[in-house]
Protein backbone atom coordinates (compact mmCIF):
# COMPACT_ATOMS: atom_id res chain seq x y z
CA UNK A 1 0.00 0.00 0.00
CA UNK A 2 1.73 3.27 -0.74
CA UNK A 3 1.40 5.29 2.20
CA UNK A 4 0.54 9.22 1.85
CA UNK A 5 3.61 11.89 2.97
CA UNK A 6 2.91 14.48 4.42
CA UNK A 7 4.57 17.94 1.85
CA UNK A 8 6.12 21.00 2.72
CA UNK A 9 4.18 23.91 3.55
CA UNK A 10 4.61 27.39 2.52
CA UNK A 11 2.19 30.10 4.25
CA UNK A 12 2.41 33.27 3.14
CA UNK A 13 1.38 36.06 5.43
CA UNK A 14 2.55 39.28 6.72
CA UNK A 15 6.77 40.44 6.00
CA UNK A 16 7.61 38.85 9.57
CA UNK A 17 8.38 35.32 8.87
CA UNK A 18 9.03 32.41 10.30
CA UNK A 19 11.04 29.39 9.42
CA UNK A 20 9.61 25.74 11.04
CA UNK A 21 12.07 23.13 11.06
CA UNK A 22 10.89 19.01 12.17
CA UNK A 23 13.14 16.51 13.78
CA UNK A 24 14.99 13.32 12.90
CA UNK A 25 12.61 10.80 11.27
CA UNK A 26 10.01 13.53 11.70
CA UNK A 27 8.23 15.69 9.04
CA UNK A 28 6.16 19.10 8.25
CA UNK A 29 3.05 17.58 10.36
CA UNK A 30 5.06 18.10 13.29
CA UNK A 31 5.03 21.65 13.04
CA UNK A 32 1.98 22.12 10.95
CA UNK A 33 -0.34 23.03 13.43
CA UNK A 34 1.89 25.50 14.86
CA UNK A 35 2.48 27.02 11.24
CA UNK A 36 -1.38 27.65 10.81
CA UNK A 37 -1.53 29.34 14.09
CA UNK A 38 1.23 31.62 13.20
CA UNK A 39 -0.15 32.01 10.04
CA UNK A 40 -3.72 33.23 11.38
CA UNK A 41 -1.50 35.53 13.50
CA UNK A 42 -0.12 37.49 10.31
CA UNK A 43 3.64 35.44 10.52
CA UNK A 44 4.74 33.83 7.03
CA UNK A 45 5.30 30.34 7.62
CA UNK A 46 8.06 28.23 6.08
CA UNK A 47 8.56 24.28 6.53
CA UNK A 48 10.36 22.45 4.69
CA UNK A 49 11.83 18.82 4.45
CA UNK A 50 15.49 17.25 4.86
CA UNK A 51 16.46 14.78 2.22
CA UNK A 52 15.35 11.16 3.00
CA UNK A 53 12.15 12.58 5.74
CA UNK A 54 8.64 12.27 4.30
CA UNK A 55 10.03 9.48 2.41
CA UNK A 56 10.32 5.73 1.85
CA UNK A 57 12.10 5.22 4.98
CA UNK A 58 15.36 3.83 2.57
CA UNK A 59 15.65 6.77 1.96
CA UNK A 60 16.35 8.28 5.32
CA UNK A 61 19.20 6.08 6.01
CA UNK A 62 20.23 7.12 2.75
CA UNK A 63 20.75 10.47 3.93
CA UNK A 64 23.19 12.91 5.80
CA UNK A 65 23.13 15.55 8.89
CA UNK A 66 25.43 17.49 6.14
CA UNK A 67 22.60 16.98 3.50
CA UNK A 68 19.47 18.37 6.14
CA UNK A 69 21.68 21.20 6.83
CA UNK A 70 22.14 22.43 3.35
CA UNK A 71 18.32 21.66 3.20
CA UNK A 72 18.24 24.17 6.04
CA UNK A 73 20.25 26.72 4.65
CA UNK A 74 18.24 26.46 1.25
CA UNK A 75 14.62 27.32 2.82
CA UNK A 76 16.33 30.10 4.47
CA UNK A 77 17.43 31.37 0.66
CA UNK A 78 14.01 30.40 -0.56
CA UNK A 79 12.68 32.78 2.07
CA UNK A 80 15.16 35.52 1.34
CA UNK A 81 14.18 35.14 -2.33
CA UNK A 82 10.76 35.61 -1.71
CA UNK A 83 11.25 39.13 0.01
CA UNK A 84 11.62 38.38 3.63
CA UNK A 85 14.34 38.74 5.30
CA UNK A 86 13.51 39.32 8.97
CA UNK A 87 12.96 35.53 9.75
CA UNK A 88 12.53 33.82 13.16
CA UNK A 89 13.73 30.29 12.62
CA UNK A 90 11.85 27.38 14.84
CA UNK A 91 13.37 24.11 15.53
CA UNK A 92 11.84 20.50 17.01
CA UNK A 93 14.82 18.61 18.08
CA UNK A 94 17.28 17.99 15.64
CA UNK A 95 15.34 20.98 13.61
CA UNK A 96 16.10 22.64 17.34
CA UNK A 97 20.02 21.73 16.78
CA UNK A 98 19.94 23.55 13.26
CA UNK A 99 17.50 26.57 14.82
CA UNK A 100 20.91 27.21 16.87
CA UNK A 101 23.41 26.73 13.61
CA UNK A 102 21.19 29.53 11.70
CA UNK A 103 21.59 31.73 14.79
CA UNK A 104 25.39 32.18 13.93
CA UNK A 105 25.38 31.14 10.40
CA UNK A 106 22.28 34.18 9.04
CA UNK A 107 21.17 37.09 10.35
CA UNK A 108 17.78 35.86 11.87
CA UNK A 109 15.90 38.35 14.35
CA UNK A 110 15.76 35.07 16.73
CA UNK A 111 15.83 31.52 17.24
CA UNK A 112 13.45 29.34 19.15
CA UNK A 113 14.99 25.67 19.74
CA UNK A 114 11.77 22.89 20.97
CA UNK A 115 13.58 20.22 23.01
CA UNK A 116 16.57 20.34 21.05
CA UNK A 117 19.84 18.28 22.44
CA UNK A 118 22.40 20.34 23.57
CA UNK A 119 24.50 16.80 23.46
CA UNK A 120 24.37 13.68 21.55
CA UNK A 121 21.89 11.58 23.22
CA UNK A 122 22.51 7.67 23.73
CA UNK A 123 22.88 6.01 20.21
CA UNK A 124 21.07 2.73 21.58
CA UNK A 125 17.63 4.97 22.42
CA UNK A 126 17.94 7.48 19.30
CA UNK A 127 17.80 4.01 16.83
CA UNK A 128 15.12 2.56 18.70
CA UNK A 129 12.88 5.41 18.24
CA UNK A 130 13.94 5.45 14.66
CA UNK A 131 13.10 2.10 14.26
CA UNK A 132 10.21 2.28 15.59
CA UNK A 133 9.14 5.13 13.43
CA UNK A 134 10.41 2.85 10.18
CA UNK A 135 8.30 -0.37 11.87
CA UNK A 136 5.56 2.00 11.81
CA UNK A 137 5.84 2.80 8.07
CA UNK A 138 6.13 -0.77 7.08
CA UNK A 139 3.00 -1.73 8.61
CA UNK A 140 1.22 1.42 7.06
CA UNK A 141 2.75 -0.35 3.39
CA UNK A 142 1.61 -3.54 4.07
CA UNK A 143 4.84 -5.11 3.99
CA UNK A 144 4.55 -8.70 5.58
CA UNK A 145 7.20 -11.49 6.51
CA UNK A 146 9.43 -12.26 5.42
CA UNK A 147 10.33 -9.47 3.20
CA UNK A 148 9.53 -7.34 6.92
CA UNK A 149 12.38 -8.80 8.82
CA UNK A 150 14.73 -8.57 5.69
CA UNK A 151 14.31 -4.86 5.24
CA UNK A 152 14.08 -3.94 8.69
CA UNK A 153 16.90 -5.49 9.04
CA UNK A 154 18.66 -3.80 6.46
CA UNK A 155 17.79 -0.29 7.84
CA UNK A 156 18.93 -1.31 11.06
CA UNK A 157 22.16 -1.81 9.91
CA UNK A 158 23.00 1.82 8.19
CA UNK A 159 21.57 4.04 11.31
CA UNK A 160 24.37 3.15 13.71
CA UNK A 161 26.61 5.41 10.99
CA UNK A 162 24.04 7.89 10.53
CA UNK A 163 23.13 8.55 14.35
CA UNK A 164 27.21 8.82 14.87
CA UNK A 165 26.67 11.75 11.88
CA UNK A 166 24.05 13.08 13.83
CA UNK A 167 25.78 13.15 17.09
CA UNK A 168 28.93 15.07 15.10
CA UNK A 169 26.30 17.66 13.95
CA UNK A 170 25.04 18.37 17.42
CA UNK A 171 28.53 18.43 19.21
CA UNK A 172 29.71 21.29 16.67
CA UNK A 173 26.58 23.50 17.03
CA UNK A 174 27.52 23.10 21.36
CA UNK A 175 31.05 24.23 19.87
CA UNK A 176 29.90 27.40 18.26
CA UNK A 177 26.89 28.09 20.22
CA UNK A 178 28.42 30.88 22.55
CA UNK A 179 28.55 33.01 18.81
CA UNK A 180 24.97 33.49 19.18
CA UNK A 181 23.78 37.03 20.65
CA UNK A 182 20.10 37.38 18.89
CA UNK A 183 17.31 37.02 20.80
CA UNK A 184 16.69 33.17 21.95
CA UNK A 185 13.34 31.26 23.59
CA UNK A 186 14.25 27.70 24.58
CA UNK A 187 11.41 25.68 24.93
CA UNK A 188 11.55 22.28 26.89
CA UNK A 189 9.17 19.47 27.68
CA UNK A 190 9.60 18.23 31.22
CA UNK A 191 8.51 14.17 30.34
CA UNK A 192 10.94 14.67 27.54
CA UNK A 193 11.73 11.14 26.47
CA UNK A 194 14.09 11.36 23.83
CA UNK A 195 16.70 14.10 25.35
CA UNK A 196 18.70 15.04 28.62
CA UNK A 197 16.31 17.82 28.87
CA UNK A 198 18.54 19.28 31.12
CA UNK A 199 20.53 20.52 28.05
CA UNK A 200 17.68 23.59 27.82
CA UNK A 201 19.90 24.74 31.12
CA UNK A 202 23.00 24.71 28.76
CA UNK A 203 21.37 26.47 26.21
CA UNK A 204 20.25 29.53 27.78
CA UNK A 205 23.09 29.67 29.78
CA UNK A 206 25.52 28.79 27.17
CA UNK A 207 23.77 31.59 24.10
CA UNK A 208 25.69 35.10 24.62
CA UNK A 209 22.41 36.79 23.89
CA UNK A 210 21.42 39.93 26.08
CA UNK A 211 17.28 38.82 25.33
CA UNK A 212 16.92 35.01 26.75
CA UNK A 213 14.36 32.95 28.19
CA UNK A 214 13.60 29.61 29.04
CA UNK A 215 10.39 28.17 29.98
CA UNK A 216 9.58 24.43 31.02
CA UNK A 217 6.25 22.75 29.81
CA UNK A 218 5.29 20.50 33.13
CA UNK A 219 3.48 18.01 31.15
CA UNK A 220 4.37 17.80 27.93
CA UNK A 221 6.48 14.52 26.18
CA UNK A 222 9.52 15.38 23.11
CA UNK A 223 7.24 16.36 20.28
CA UNK A 224 5.98 19.10 21.85
CA UNK A 225 4.19 20.63 19.04
CA UNK A 226 2.24 17.74 19.57
CA UNK A 227 1.19 17.40 22.93
CA UNK A 228 -1.12 18.53 25.47
CA UNK A 229 0.32 21.97 26.48
CA UNK A 230 0.61 22.73 22.88
CA UNK A 231 -1.89 25.55 22.76
CA UNK A 232 0.60 26.87 25.62
CA UNK A 233 3.26 26.44 23.74
CA UNK A 234 1.77 27.65 20.49
CA UNK A 235 0.73 31.44 22.69
CA UNK A 236 4.14 31.44 24.25
CA UNK A 237 6.27 31.37 21.02
CA UNK A 238 3.95 34.00 19.42
CA UNK A 239 4.36 36.64 22.46
CA UNK A 240 7.79 35.95 21.84
CA UNK A 241 7.71 36.81 18.20
CA UNK A 242 5.49 40.13 19.39
CA UNK A 243 8.75 40.87 21.47
CA UNK A 244 10.91 41.17 19.27
CA UNK A 245 12.48 44.45 17.30
CA UNK A 246 10.99 44.23 13.97
CA UNK A 247 11.02 46.66 11.10
CA UNK A 248 7.38 47.15 10.53
CA UNK A 249 6.96 47.53 14.01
Amino acid sequence: MQVRQPKPFFLEGGPRAVLLLHGFTGNSADVRQLGRFLSQAGYTCYAPHYRGHGAPPEELVRSTPEQWWQDVRDAFLFLNHQGYHEIVVCGLSMGGVFSLKCGYTFSVKGIIPLCAPYKPGKAERIIAGAMRYVERIKHYQGVQEPELSIELAAIREKLPALVARMADAIDQVQENIYRITVPVFVVQARQDEMIDSSGANLIYEKVHASKKQLKWYEQSTHVITLGTEKKQVFQDILAFLGSLDWSDS
